[in-house]
Formats: C-alpha cells, sequence, structure tokens
C-alpha cells in the first residue's frame, strides 16, 4: 500500500517538475501559477518519500551487512531504530496525501458576536477580534472591517470583517464556534470570577461565478446609518439593509458613506453565508453550517476557553492547553492551528480509508 502511495507521489512531482519548465507552461501565467500552487503542496510528500526511501535502503544494507559480521554498533543501531521511523514516515506520507478541503486557498469573511455575559461579553468580543486580526497580520494577511456595531463600554456587540491571502481559510477556519473566557471583570468589586462568551462565524469567501444570486431573490432597503445610542451620523439613505427571500438571510451594511459601496459589502457577505450554506448541506460531516458552528453562544458550550486567573488557554476539540494568554492574545495562534489542522488531516484520512 506505501510502496503504490511512494510511487504515485514520486511520479506526479516528476510530472510537475517537468512541466514548471515547459515553455508552454512557462508562458501561461496561469497555467504556471497552478502548477507551481500543485508542486508546493506536493513537495513535503515527496521529501517524506525520498526519506522513506533511504532509510529503508540502509535498514536492507545494515541487515546484510550484518548477517556477515554482527559486531558492528552503528549497523545494530540503525536495525533496532530504524523500522519505527518507518513507521512513522508511512503514517505521515499518508497524512501529507490527504485530500485538502477546497476552500482553503480561499479569502474568509469573519463575523465575531458577543454572547452569554453582557458587557464583558462585548468586551471579549473586542479582545477576539485584535487576536485574529493580529494573526492575520503575522501570517502576512491583510484585514478589512466590512462592518461593526461597537458597545458602549468598548468591545463589540458585533464585528464582520474579511481576511484575504493565499490560505486564508486553511488558517482560520479553526476558529468558528464559541470561545469562552473567565476573568474578573473590571467593574466586579468582589474579585468574584465571571464566565461570558463570544461566538466566532468563519465563512469561506465566494466568488461570483460560485455562488449565483438572483436580483429577484433580494429585497433592498436602504436607510440612514446611525452611530452608538442611535445618533444619525449620517444625512442620506447610505445604509442598506439586504434580504434573501429563499433563505431568509439579512445583511445589513452601515459603515460607508456611499449607498454603492455598503451594497457592494452586503453583497460579499451574502454570497459567503449562502455558499457556506450550501457547502453544509453537501458535506454536512466536513463543513459545519453555520448554526452549528457557532451554537447558541451559551456559556456550556464551546470550543476554547481563555482563562485569565491562571493565564490559561484550553482548545477542547484537541484537549490542547498552553500557558501563554498573553502571547495568544496578541496574535501568537500558530500552535493551536498546527494542532488542529494535524486532527483534520487524521479525520481526513480516517474518512477516505473508511470510504
Amino acid at each position: 500500500m506505501i510502496e503504490k502511495l511512494a510511487e504515485q507521489v514520486e511520479e506526479r512531482f516528476g510530472e510537475l517538475q517537468r512541466q514548471m519548465s515547459d515553455p508552454a507552461v512557462i508562458g501561461d501565467r496561469e497555467r504556471y501559477a497552478e502548477v507551481g500552487r500543485a508542486y508546493s503542496e506536493l513537495e513535503p510528500a515527496q521529501g517524506l518519500v525520498a526519506e522513506w526511501r533511504r532509510l529503508r535502503g540502509d535498514l536492507e544494507g545494515a541487515e546484510e551487512l550484518l548477517a556477515e559480521d554482527g559486531d558492528d554498533e552503528e549497523l545494530r543501531r540503525v536495525v533496532a531504530e530504524a523500522p519505527q521511523r518507518l513507521r512513522d514516515l508511512e503514517e505521515e506520507i499518508r497524512l501529507a496525501m490527504v485530500e485538502r478541503d477546497p476552500n482553503d486557498d480561499k479569502n474568509v469573511i469573519i463575523e465575531i458576536r458577543g454572547g452569554a455575559g453582557g458587557d464583558e461579553a462585548a468586551l471579549f468580543a473586542g479582545d477576539l477580534y485584535k487576536m485574529l486580526t493580529r494573526y492575520a497580520e503575522e501570517r502576512g494577511f491583510t484585514t478589512e472591517v466590512l462592518s461593526q456595531s461597537p458597545a458602549e463600554v468598548g468591545g463589540f456587540k458585533e464585528v464582520t470583517f474579511e481576511i484575504r491571502g493565499d490560505g486564508a481559510y486553511s488558517v482560520f477556519k479553526f476558529e468558528g464556534g464559541t470561545h469562552r473566557v473567565q476573568r474578573v471583570p473590571k467593574t466586579e468589586s468582589q474579585g468574584r470570577i465571571h464566565t461570558s462568551t463570544a461566538t466566532v462565524a468563519v465563512l469561506p469567501e465566494a466568488e461570483e461565478v460560485e455562488v449565483q444570486i438572483n436580483p429577484e431573490d433580494l429585497q433592498i432597503d436602504v436607510y440612514r446609518s446611525s452611530g452608538p445610542g442611535g445618533q444619525s451620523v449620517n444625512t442620506t439613505d447610505s445604509a442598506v439593509r439586504m434580504t434573501h427571500k429563499p433563505t431568509g438571510i439579512v445583511v445589513s451594511m452601515q459603515d460607508e458613506k456611499s449607498q454603492l459601496q455598503n451594497r457592494e459589502k452586503a453583497l460579499r457577505v451574502l454570497r459567503a453565508r449562502l455558499y457556506e450554506r450550501e457547502l453544509a448541506q453537501q458535506r454536512a460531516e466536513i463543513a459545519a453550517d453555520r448554526r452549528s458552528q457557532v451554537g447558541t453562544g451559551e456559556r456550556s458550550e464551546k470550543i476554547r476557553t481563555y482563562n485569565y486567573p491562571q493565564g490559561r488557554i484550553t482548545d477542547h476539540r484537541v484537549k490542547l492547553t498552553a500557558h501563554n494568554l498573553d502571547e495568544v492574545l496578541n496574535g501568537d495562534l500558530s500552535e493551536f492551528t498546527s494542532a488542529l489542522a494535524a486532527e483534520e488531516k487524521r479525520a481526513r484520512l480516517e474518512a477516505q480509508t473508511e470510504a
């Protein structure tokens, strides 16, 4: 089984190498970029296969030499250690060849909402926004706020923003769900720890060709945008409320001064929500729909807990606990992303094996 998989990797990698030097491919920018992406994705698997072949050859050679002269300590070490490393490499090769999520290369639209906990939940939603945008900047992605509803105490009642960059969805898809915080609010005079939540929805951004929206299915209302406390911040009807009648999905945008800009942003968010909804129906076992991803925001529902008194973060999906709370809230999420990506690969490999 592993020999066949290794041959497939080597043949495909060799074919991609030939295409990378083919003048016809080099002259076609789009084709060359596509081949380059495939080459980069397969390169780690090719490296593992090469190591597996070298080690297997070393083991066979060591066994032959030991049969002739059994006193070589170095050869005995190879024979003792190589079988376990070969088994590890075989598992790594299988994982490296797991079919990728087709949305991994997409940009993402993220929606954060304060859940249970009132003002403290809004403040926590603000903390999550800073954490995710800083992580995006660290990874070289760009961010853009699409809409926001600031809370009077700070933070957000809700905020929607886009993260753009190659592979953004592959990084941020693991952040969807209910995040729980345990800390003493600034307004708490008795020093008691409160538990609050915020919900995060991560939507792969859909291209127009992927989601066709019939204009007749849209109800578009325009109104004057307002600031905190209902105060008017615009004297024209620039805010847009877009309702998709077949699904009942409603998107409101008022951050831009131009009605046209608000309408364009609302369409982007609506398209992403419809695309994610379609994915959920097609692949319910992999792409959770928005309702199951976000849940109700109750304290008992959680994907990750941020415990301030102990400086601890626990991701309940992979049972990973770290004690660098300040660094994580400042955007250092790579340890969690790596663990969750590895778990997703294992689950996909299991599903492929069963299928």
